[in-house]
């Protein structure tokens, strides 16, 4: 199929893009990589009737350091991110977790900020910037505001973004030398998206657990932190009987529901499966 008419837009400044986004309103939407807005426009899921496009907003493509955070501009492609030295030195579960995302050559054209603006539940970037403690900068006209990843991650393919605002950036919490992390995941053969999985990162210090950040995609309508897992962690000898513990709560925090590819019973299951997988197979840092 093909798409229902727009108009086009391309801004070449972040000025330029929210003063179209401020004239056009809920008309318009905002096509960076466009991997999963243009087969929704294709399908006539999504009808905006103007694009704008950033992508000669060479200013939102960077990655840099800024205090405790790695700053992702809204233009950086996935594969960039995924190969860029300072994302693999301060953010190792970003690193590890960009691989999984979609093919090769979606990743060529994929943004880390449009994953998270499109907020799909089967997509890892979400999880990872729970685990990682993002905030997603929202710039507007009326200037820039910073929401928390778990406030930002509404629901299936639904954020906090307001009409007029752009996710211009993504911030993640640097990691610590000292920390590990994985990202477990099982896919359904070929298919571009797994059926679920989790990301998380943890530390210890002199065998205890002194911090967890676990969160989950697939096992519900949003990607969500498993606190209670946490919770089972921390303090503990990270032994078999606080994996146990961790299991159990991750599994009582979920409510997946099933489809063709697994149903409910098989996903509560699997977020344990791969919690206890993560943490005993999980390389430094």
């Amino acid at each position: 199929m093909k798409p229902a008419p727009f108009s086009f837009v391309a801004p070449e400044s972040l000025e330029a893009v929210v003063r179209a986004l401020a004239e056009h309103g809920d008309d318009a939407r905002i096509l960076a990589g466009g991997q999963s807005l243009v087969p929704l426009m294709n399908l006539r899921l999504a009808r905006p009737e103007v694009l704008v496009s950033i992508n000669r907003c060479h200013e939102l493509d960077y990655i840099a350091v800024s205090n405790d955070r790695l700053v992702v501009g809204a233009l950086v492609r996935q594969i960039d991110a995924e190969t860029d030295p300072l994302v693999e030195a301060e953010c190792p579960l970003l690193a590890k977790a960009l691989p999984h995302v979609g093919l090769p050559a979606t990743r060529n054209r994929g943004t880390v900020c449009g994953s998270l603006a499109h907020c799909d539940p089967l997509a890892e970037l979400p999880a990872v910037a729970l685990a990682l403690e993002a905030d997603l900068v929202l710039t507007s006209a009326a200037g820039e505001r910073r929401v928390p990843a778990h406030d930002f991650l509404v629901a299936d393919m639904t954020t906090s973004i307001e009409t007029g605002e752009v996710v211009s950036a993504v911030t993640f919490k640097r990691q610590d030398p000292s920390e590990r992390s994985a990202v477990a995941e099982v896919s359904n053969g070929g298919h571009v998206f797994p059926v679920g999985g989790v990301a998380l990162r943890w530390a210890s210090v002199d065998g205890v657990c002194t911090m967890a950040r676990i969160a989950a995609f697939g096992v519900g309508s949003v990607a969500q932190r498993l606190i209670d897992a946490e919770g089972a962690l921390v303090g503990s000898d990270l032994g078999p009987a606080a994996i146990a513990a961790a299991v159990a709560a991750a599994r009582n925090a979920v409510n997946p529901t099933g489809d063709i590819h697994a149903d409910a019973d098989y996903r509560r299951h699997l977020v344990g499966v791969l919690l206890e997988r993560g943490l005993l197979e999980g390389e430094g840092p």
